[in-house]
């Protein structure tokens, strides 16, 4: 099979199955059949890739030129690699906890929120795999459309105001700022293709109006989080948890940092960069929002909010490490990507767990529950960890690679940055795991409940032990990102 029709499948595939998934909503089990197989089957293709990228083989597809010069293509790196894998993986395991969480708590809508997640994944992968920035960027916008519906899935006062800020937010920073950076980087240079090493040179731009369109690619990519760019996370968490996992875990977050990384390697360039001297500016700026997202994560009650604004915090290492400029760090982002999606998904995997077997939703309601549901807990606890950073979870993977790249520029700032994040991780994570484990029951439960629904227990396991298998079996993605580093050196 060639790259080109592998590619085709890879985009088309969840567009098949999104139009079977509507056409089978009065079969439930036929639909949620139909939902399972089409997320294996875009895994199984995926991972047809993986060969030929490690063999450094290219794989491109051209649809079609609808301005001359640029086209709307698709050509797979290995940091798209890593991503399409992660997103077609994680959405075999969220549908499987979609199933359980939709049916024990008699969602409507069933069929159209199975339909959305598909085309949203569509769209992830067309991120994933774009050539170029037009292709980016029209793919970033139908992820961004497709999972509009997902915030307002419950379609209530709540879910239409949070609809409203999600779609307001993404589409002003999309359109107001990335699509002006894309049509300025053109001006510029006459392309928009992802190239190793960059296509920006001294002498086609100034360091101060370079300084500038990095920022507006910084901030235009409002899914990255950075603030003040990032309102519409917390408020999408009116969605019901399986769509909390989509937009922290599975694509949406991810489709942002990855943009941003992507940016910083195939259109800047590390060598074009390190020649920026206000670049430090956007260093900063994450700096500034990993700390303060901590420590507004640090006063909330609501565990969903809680862990949104731990996500703006998360994030904000991936585009910090980016922007570090050393080989380690940007090694480190990508590894971070992976390892921030596996003890995410797990915690909001959780906290939709702990809201069906028991109807809580606040941080201080969960005392005692681990003798309750200890396969949920000890799976938060694991995720919790990973986040702090601690051996041995992906998180200390990530941060050990961000650290080692801040050491190799003397980067302190940076060093500072993730001492004083990893100790309020610490502190907001902790206590709920103290509380869980150590202290007695003082909020009935609205039942004497267990564990919640077996396809959701099963799924939180399963990310759980991912989250520890990364620490072990990291190899392959540091791999692959070397690669990355050493063509565009």
């Amino acid at each position: 099979m060639s790259g080109g029709v592998l590619i085709g499948l890879i985009l088309g595939t969840p567009l098949i199955g999104a139009v079977l998934i509507s056409l089978c909503g009065r079969w439930p089990n036929v639909r949620e059949t139909v939902t399972l197989t089409t997320a294996i089957s875009l895994f199984v293709l995926v991972s047809q890739m993986i060969g030929p990228i490690a063999a450094g083989e290219t794989l491109r597809l051209s649809l079609a030129e609808p301005i001359p010069g640029l086209e709307i293509a698709f050509q797979l790196e290995p940091l798209g690699m890593v991503f399409a894998m992660l997103a077609s993986g994680l959405w075999i395991v969220t549908s499987v906890y979609a199933i359980g969480y939709m049916r024990s708590n008699n969602e409507p809508y069933q069929t159209s929120f199975f339909a959305f997640f598909a085309i949203a994944i569509c769209g992830a992968m067309g991120v994933a795999m774009a050539g170029n920035l037009l292709t980016l960027f029209i793919f970033y916008e139908v992820l961004t459309l497709s999972t509009w519906p997902l915030v307002t899935h419950n379609r209530n006062e709540a879910a239409k105001q949070g609809g409203r800020v999600y779609l307001g937010i993404l589409l002003a920073t999309s359109i107001g700022l990335l699509l002006p950076a894309i049509i300025w980087t053109y001006s510029i240079t006459g392309t928009l293709d992802f190239t190793p090493g960059g296509i920006l040179e001294l002498d086609s731009i100034s360091p101060l109006a370079a300084t500038l369109l990095l920022t507006m690619f910084v901030l235009g990519v409002g899914k990255a989080a950075v603030m003040p760019m990032h309102r519409w996370l917390p408020a999408a968490m009116v969605a019901p948890t399986p769509v909390s996992a989509l937009l922290h875990a599975v694509a949406v977050v991810k489709a942002g940092v990855f943009t941003i990384t992507k940016v910083v390697i195939y259109i800047f360039g590390l060598d074009f960069l390190a020649t920026l001297p206000l670049e430090k500016f956007l260093v900063y700026l994450a700096g500034f929002t990993v700390i303060a997202a901590s420590l507004v994560a640090l006063r909330q009650v609501e565990i969903k909010r809680m862990l949104a604004y731990s996500t703006v915090s998360q994030l904000s290492y991936i585009v910090l490490a980016a922007l570090v400029l050393a080989p380690f760090a940007e090694i480190g982002a990508a590894i971070h990507i992976v390892a921030h999606a596996f003890g995410k998904i797990t915690l909001f995997f959780c906290a939709g767990a702990i809201y069906i077997a028991a109807k809580k939703t606040r941080v201080d309601q969960l005392h005692g529950i681990a003798w309750r549901m200890p396969f949920t807990m000890v799976a938060f606890t694991i995720g919790a960890v990973s986040m702090i950073g601690v051996p041995p979870t992906a998180g200390f993977v990530s941060k050990w690679y961000i650290v080692a790249g801040a050491f190799q520029v003397d980067n302190f700032f940076v060093l500072a940055v993730l001492a004083i994040s990893t100790g309020l991780n610490a502190a907001y994570f902790l206590p709920i795991v103290f509380r869980a484990f150590f202290q007695a029951e003082t909020v009935p439960p609205a039942k004497d409940h267990g564990e919640a629904p077996w396809p959701m227990a099963a799924a939180l396991t399963l990310t759980a032990a991912l989250t520890i298998l990364f620490f072990f079996f990291n190899g392959p993605v540091v791999d692959f990102e070397k690669g990355i580093l050493e063509v565009a050196s």
